[in-house]
């Protein structure tokens, strides 16, 4: 199996460590991007189960749900460790696990350093290069992350 190097990306949030764990873990119905969902229907909601074994997954309007993958690590507030098991076509596969680490770092009592690490990509198979370019891309955890620390500043 050939490796894939790990997608790393940060930002810093007007937010405390409290404040930012919570909004990425239990607000992410208002930051996560509409458009990057694997639902038919529009995208409703952002779940996060808050413990180890939890899911995380998306509810559409229409009430039909899509697993992205479950909560590996569980540290409120310092880090949050997520399977990610979506395929190269986009779709829930339980077989398949990549992580995305999130750190939280406080640099003052408001302001957090966000640090993220979507890492194991070459899990993916023959297309886990593509993928990576795709996550690296300014569409893919760039945006993710301008959107949170845009709805954590607001």
């Amino acid at each position: 199996m050939i490796s894939i190097a790990p997608v790393r990306k940060q930002v810093t949030v007007a937010a405390s460590q409290q404040q930012a764990f919570a909004l990425f873990t239990e607000g992410m119905s208002r930051w996560w991007p509409a458009t990057h969902s694997t639902l038919k229907s529009p995208l409703k909601q952002y779940v996060v189960e808050p413990r180890v074994g939890g899911r995380w997954y998306a509810v559409a309007e229409d009430g039909s749900t899509g697993q992205t993958g479950y909560v590996i690590e569980w540290q409120p507030p310092q880090r949050l460790v997520l399977a990610w098991q979506l395929s190269a076509d986009w779709q829930f596969d339980p077989e398949l696990v990549t992580e995305v680490d999130i750190r939280f770092i406080a640099e003052s009592d408001s302001s957090t350093r966000v640090e993220l690490e979507h890492r194991n990509l070459q899990r993916m198979g023959e297309r886990a290069a593509q993928i990576r370019g795709m996550v690296d891309a300014p569409g893919g955890w760039t945006a993710v992350l301008e959107s949170f620390k845009k709805c954590a500043t607001a």
